[in-house]
């Protein structure tokens, strides 16, 4: 694990400890995190704690021709039971993300300094969001980071306030970015949830390959 300073370049990943860990720093700048996504590397920390940077083998993933709707789902999509817009609310999406309760979390790690510096990323294109409505009503959203010349989606976050809004958000948002050429949707680490929405885990090297 490496400790870096603002003027150092982000490590190789394959110096990432057992758990993914790689480095260690304060920089959060638009420039940095632009760095860290193109080299397949992420922020993920809690609040009160240094800039952790990650790089997990295996790697959690998304082939968007392998996604998975449950039938459960079928009818909040054929009915359209929520509306689905796309960037005109990335700051209500990001702070709702921000509010989530996880399981074994210490405090959320979508601290003040993640929130300034995604909205500038969102300023700049690279960062975007779904949000899903009930109305007038936002009830769910995700965000990430969208590497359009790689045809990689690296999602980040979501939330609901109604029961199955942001997996519904979730499968609009993977099949509009798969009529976009979208070949894979980086998931970070695994969880049960996204496995049975069709992701599954592929080594660390053969996920570089989509970023090169």
């Amino acid at each position: 694990m490496y400790l870096i300073s603002p003027h150092e370049e982000l490590p190789p990943v394959s110096y990432a400890n057992s758990d993914g860990l790689l480095a260690v720093g304060n920089d959060l700048s638009p420039q940095r995190l632009k760095e860290a996504y193109y080299k397949g590397i992420f922020p993920w920390y809690s609040e009160g704690q240094p800039v952790l940077w990650w790089s997990p083998d295996p790697r959690m993933v998304l082939f968007p021709e392998n996604l998975k709707i449950a039938k459960s789902m079928r009818p909040y999509l054929n009915q359209e039971k929520f509306g689905v817009t796309y960037n005109q609310e990335f700051e209500k999406v990001l702070e709702n993300c921000g509010k989530v309760d996880r399981k074994g979390q210490d405090g959320t790690w979508i601290t003040d300094d993640i929130k300034k510096n995604y909205l500038e990323l969102h300023k700049l294109g690279l960062a975007i969001s779904a949000e899903v409505w009930k109305e007038d009503t936002l009830v769910g959203g995700l965000y990430g980071i969208y590497l359009k010349d790689k045809n990689v989606f690296c999602g980040e976050s979501m939330f609901s306030k109604l029961s199955n809004a942001s997996k519904f958000g979730f499968i609009k948002l993977v099949q509009k970015l798969e009529t976009e050429g979208v070949k894979l949707i980086d998931c970070q680490i695994y969880t049960s949830h996204l496995e049975s929405l069709g992701a599954e885990e592929i080594p660390r090297e053969e996920f570089l390959k989509y970023l090169k």
